[in-house]
């Protein structure tokens, strides 16, 4: 807990800036390393809101990438990938856990970024649980949303890269591409 709360003083004395769409409309391979350290801010129906740190990312990369959902072409659950950069891709596994998914690039370009860790939850299906998102969030523009959005506080966190988790079903090459990309967190203590 402590470690958190300090993180935590450290973001909030920093002013903030909402991204916009320049930032989501680019390449996947550029989004998601940047997206580390970047604050995601969740808004709920009661008022609330929390601010967590992204600490890690994983890139799908367009219909050639055979780990990526749009490998097959467009489909009614990959359309949402088609749309231009900025938008939530929400979809269901193992009929329990909601992934998170933010759409990179230009429109009819499907990629994007599996947000699989914020600061004190590993796991995007955790992940989800903890923020309440569910399929109504496909297609939430983050740019708009009053519930969900992203924010910059001028963090730049030192990173790793390593194969992407549980895409052995795409074969040798795709499954070993090092397009997960995982955060160092400053020590506060």
């Amino acid at each position: 807990m402590g470690k958190e709360r300090g993180q935590e003083r450290v973001l909030n004395s920093r002013p903030t800036v909402r991204l916009g769409y320049e930032f989501f409309r680019r390449d996947v391979l550029e989004v998601a390393p940047a997206l580390l350290g970047k604050r995601l801010v969740r808004r709920y129906d009661d008022g609330r809101t929390e601010t967590f740190l992204i600490t890690e990312t994983e890139a799908y990369r367009g219909e050639e990438d055979l780990a990526c959902h749009a490998s097959r072409g467009k489909t009614p659950r990959t359309a949402t990938m088609y749309l231009p950069g900025g938008v939530l891709y929400i979809y269901l596994i193992y009929g329990m856990y909601w992934m998170m998914n933010i759409v990179t690039g230009k429109e009819e370009d499907p990629q994007a970024v599996l947000i699989r860790g914020i600061e004190g939850f590993d796991g995007p299906g955790k992940l989800t649980r903890r923020l309440g998102i569910d399929k109504s969030f496909n297609g939430e523009d983050l740019t708009t949303s009053p519930r969900i959005w992203l924010e910059d506080a001028g963090l730049t966190l030192p990173y790793t890269t390593t194969p992407r988790i549980g895409v052995d079903y795409a074969g040798e090459t795709w499954k070993n591409m090092p397009w997960r990309y995982v955060a160092y967190l400053p020590d506060n203590q």
